[in-house]
């Protein structure tokens, strides 16, 4: 069987993410959108149909195609769409994949082909997961898959509880694979359970309150990290909840994040806060796609592109969108959203070559090669973007 997930045409709910980087990509949980339809089809990922816009991202991932008719079997996945992990039980004939009511996909046994236009089959197969309606989704995934995610890992082989560290809660759902605890850390497992890769450090000091997913690589300077999901290679000190970081992200220095979702290559400067709860206590909505969205949502913090930088002492208003590259410093608050390569609160744009040279610096820093065809990619966002 192949696997294919296919790129919706994507609105500004998807802010700041759907102009650079394929949904797909995105962390849903303690796994990526992609990640997750692999575990239910048992199969990595053949290709991404995504349109043009994405094709300079070169990233690791599945190579990105244009739509054509896919022969069978194979599984053809909506990014939008977060699967379980609940294999589903396919049959004889061509099915869509369904969740309450919500085509997320379809099934194309051997000797058929699917087409985008002759895609609507009567044969329906539900699909246990979750339907993202934004970037914003990505915090309700969160809450709907890490206690279950942090929890299949208690079914490895974990190393042994480090000495003089602090447990409360059940010890058996404490999973250290690799990672180097120093004395004196916080697991607190009563909420659910608490996975450290391989790896990462963990700084005394760290209280880590489950579910929580610490990816390989991370380093854990300190301070109360609960409720998140850490993708690899990120530095994260302070007070952090219900936070998705999706990879290569620092907050080294104190300051609250909540209820947010961190791109690639961030750095977020001391003390910088997010608000993630409306004095009202009402829905947070978002200034996106030109108009304002309703997220349904009551606890909401920021959601920060990749290459975004902020000045110390940075506060974000409950519900910012912030744009890809842009670099925040000044004496106002950051408006609730931030055009991508913005230069401070001047209202201008970040250079393109002093763009590029931060992000090879920070790259560089990490040991991540800054390649001719990273520069070009990076080069290939910024004039689609800035022009």
């Amino acid at each position: 069987m192949n696997l294919y997930l296919i790129e919706p045409d994507t609105d500004g709910a998807w802010e700041p993410f759907s102009q650079c980087r394929p949904l797909a990509e995105l962390r849903a949980g303690a796994w990526l959108i992609r990640e997750r339809w692999e575990g239910i089809a048992d199969q990595e990922t053949s290709a991404i149909i995504a349109p043009e816009r994405l094709r300079a991202f070169i990233e690791d991932c599945p190579p990105l195609i244009d739509a054509r008719p896919i022969e069978g079997p194979a599984i053809i996945g909506k990014s939008s769409f977060a699967p379980s992990g609940v294999r589903p039980v396919l049959g004889d004939a061509p099915a869509r994949l369904v969740n309450e009511g919500d085509t997320v996909g379809w099934w194309q046994p051997h000797g058929t082909t699917w087409a985008p236009e002759e895609s609507e089959y009567e044969e329906v197969v539900d699909v246990d997961g979750l339907v993202l309606h934004g970037a914003y989704d990505l915090v309700t995934a969160l809450e709907h898959f890490l206690m279950a995610d942090a929890a299949d890992f208690t079914q490895e082989r974990s190393d042994p509880i480090p000495e003089g560290v602090v447990v409360i809660g059940d010890p058996s759902d404490i999973v250290v694979l690799g990672a180097a605890i120093e004395p004196g850390v916080v697991f607190d497992t009563r909420g659910g359970p608490v996975v450290v890769e391989q790896h990462s450090h963990v700084r005394s000091g760290t209280r880590l309150i489950g579910p929580v997913y610490v990816g390989p690589g991370c380093e854990i300077l300190g301070g109360d990290i609960g409720h998140s999901s850490l993708g690899p290679r990120c530095k994260v000190r302070g007070e952090v909840t219900a936070t998705v970081f999706l990879g290569y992200a620092n907050k080294a220095h104190e300051g609250f994040v909540g209820h947010s979702v961190i791109g690639r290559w961030v750095n977020l400067g001391a003390g910088t806060t997010t608000s993630n709860l409306k004095n009202t206590y009402g829905h947070v909505h978002l200034a996106a796609g030109g108009g304002r969205l309703d997220t349904g949502r009551q606890f909401l913090g920021s959601i920060i592109g990749d290459h975004v930088k902020t000045a110390i002492g940075t506060m974000f208003g409950t519900g910012t969108v912030v744009g890809w590259g842009a670099n925040l410093f000044g004496d106002t608050r950051p408006p609730r959203r931030v055009k991508p390569f913005a230069w401070g609160d001047t209202g201008e744009r970040l250079k393109r070559e002093s763009f590029l040279l931060t992000a090879s610096r920070v790259m560089q820093r990490r040991g991540v090669e800054f390649t001719d065809t990273v520069r070009t990619m990076l080069e290939s966002l910024y004039d689609r973007t800035v022009g």
